[in-house]
């Protein structure tokens, strides 16, 4: 079962779904150097957000179709997504906005062992 949670989580939807689950329900985007709020038009500096986790993929059919999702939160409480691509593809506002974030944590717990991780 391991292997199988392990293939699901390489899916840019899949994660995507699951993070929706966890609250992650708000749409993010880099505006002039600030993090807009799509659904108010709210805007955020670095220091407003923290990053809780981030995923990269890698397109199955070309390997320079490659992406990453950011989970972020908000200082006020909103948690939401921001997709980038990655590499050469990469949006250079987004880049610099994620340089800035001070608090960036990658979740490393296995998939299997989220559940129990205290």
């Amino acid at each position: 079962m391991e292997t199988n949670e392990k293939v699901e989580m390489k899916s840019l939807a899949k994660v995507m779904a699951k993070l929706t689950v966890e609250g992650y329900t708000s749409n993010f985007m880099v505006v002039d150097d600030k993090l807009k709020l799509l659904d108010t038009e709210k805007v955020y500096e670095p220091a407003d957000v923290k990053i809780d986790n981030f995923y990269r993929f890698e397109g199955e059919s070309d390997p320079a179709d490659t992406s990453i999702l950011y989970a972020i939160q908000t200082n006020d409480g909103h948690k939401g997504m921001l997709t980038d691509a990655y590499g050469v593809y990469a949006d250079d506002n987004v880049s610099v906005f994620v340089q800035l974030v001070e608090s960036i944590k990658k979740d490393t717990t296995p998939t299997h062992m989220k559940d129990t991780a205290e």
